[in-house]
């Protein structure tokens, strides 16, 4: 992608995000069970391959947790898979939260993968996520339709995210992807970024990568590529 292009885009995409930042401000701080974000993005990365065929997009999520544990929520970005629809994934959640101890969460939740005007695509994923210190997570994941492809696929993945003086914090994360045969090899996703925080305002820089058997099965999507990430929320 020429530089030129990359710029303008994300401009258009952060200028489409400032009147939810100037909201944002002049709120006043208050307990409340919703919790949101907007973001621009110069590539819409998962697991390692790129969703948005290397472009930048938007991307807006709302979550509604009660103190029960339980919430719910529904996130959306733009996607591009190539010529014709979709150009947008919707996503819709539930799920649990408990403290097991004072330094360990575990979380488990149901995600539906919705792509409007591509059904055929959509598919559900178990999820859950042990977080320790509130620093270090280990994740695991299965979809018995992964991709709408009527197979079954599993995740696992461990992370990490430290502080750092003047507000900076860096993460580091690797995952694996076990699918089936017919969908593709099993392959290794790779990150580690540098993020820094203004309030409600975050900018973060990653780099996103995949092992061999994943640009084998994606090709330039699943590239070792940096991405660029603004957001605000709360």
């Amino acid at each position: 992608m020429k530089p030129s292009k990359l710029a303008v885009s994300l401009a258009a995409v952060v200028l489409s995000v400032l009147p939810f930042a100037v909201f944002a401000q002049e709120a006043e701080e208050e307990s409340s069970p919703l919790t949101w974000s907007v973001a621009a993005v110069s590539d819409y990365v998962w697991r390692g391959v790129s969703q948005t065929d290397e472009d930048p997009t938007a991307q807006a999520g709302l979550t509604y947790s009660h103190s029960s544990g339980f919430y719910v929520g529904t996130w959306a970005s733009g996607v591009d898979f190539g010529p014709g629809d979709p150009s947008v994934e919707v996503d819709g959640f539930i799920g649990y939260s408990i403290d097991l101890s004072p330094d360990t969460n575990f979380d488990v939740m149901i995600n539906r993968y919705m792509y409007p005007d591509a059904g055929g695509l959509n598919f559900n994923e178990l999820i859950g996520k042990f977080t320790f210190f509130d620093a270090y997570s280990v994740t695991m994941a299965f979809s018995d339709d992964f991709g709408g492809s009527d197979t079954s696929a599993y995740y696992v993945a461990g992370a990490g995210s430290w502080g750092l003086p003047h507000d900076f914090s860096i993460n580091a994360g690797v995952g694996y992807s076990a699918l089936d045969d017919s969908y593709g090899e099993d392959y290794v996703d790779y990150n580690i970024g540098v993020s820094r925080s203004w309030g409600l305002f975050t900018a973060a820089l990653g780099y996103y990568g995949t092992d061999g058997n994943g640009t084998d099965n994606f090709g330039d999507l699943a590239d070792d590529r940096v991405v660029l990430t603004l957001s605000v929320g709360n």
